[in-house]
């Protein structure tokens, strides 16, 4: 998880389909007169998000340092060191906040990211391949997996342990049961 020459800076992948960047925010809109940025937080980690920290901003991944970061009501403000004002913070509306993924924390064992689940082939139990996960959905109740099928049609399947059966990274599969109903 780590950004290189072989890395493709309009993706944010690496050569080996391993994100070089994840996101952990997204600036609302400026606060106040001192180039602080309203940000929601979008990562499990908000404790990575601290003074000092390297940050990537918007669709080029522009590097920026944290200069100061607090939390307001459920969001963090954020100043920037290369940011100076209201100004200069104002072209950061709605725009995405990232972090390099090699700086992200190791999964616990057993665990996975849910970039790791993109682009996974899913097999069912049956043997029958369903395709490739383009994007894990989240929901209220549990993620759902939309899986592009070779013929170009679209499939969502549920993250339920009645339908997830096994995930293997190294091998790059999910194994599926198909419960009655779901691909109708």
């Amino acid at each position: 998880m780590n950004p290189d020459l072989n890395s493709n800076p309009n993706t944010g992948l690496s050569s080996s389909d391993e994100p070089v960047f994840v996101v952990i925010g997204k600036f609302r809109k400026p606060h106040g007169i001192r180039g602080e940025v309203r940000m929601t937080v979008l990562t499990d980690f908000p404790e990575l998000i601290e003074k000092g920290r390297k940050v990537y901003v918007g669709p080029n991944y522009q590097e920026y340092t944290i200069k100061s970061i607090r939390w307001h009501g459920g969001d963090q403000l954020v100043a920037l060191e290369e940011l100076p004002d209201r100004t200069a913070v104002e072209i950061f509306r709605n725009v995405m906040v990232h972090m390099k993924s090699e700086d992200m924390p190791a999964p616990p064992e057993g665990e996975f990211y849910l970039h790791h689940l993109v682009d996974l082939e899913v097999v069912t139990d049956q043997g029958e391949i369903l395709g490739r996960i383009k994007e894990v959905i989240l929901t209220g109740a549990n993620d759902v997996y939309l899986v592009d099928t070779p013929d170009g049609k679209e499939i969502l399947l549920p993250a339920i342990d009645d339908v997830v059966l096994n995930i293997d990274l190294k091998e790059r599969t999910m194994l599926v049961h198909i419960i009655p109903g779901l691909l109708d």
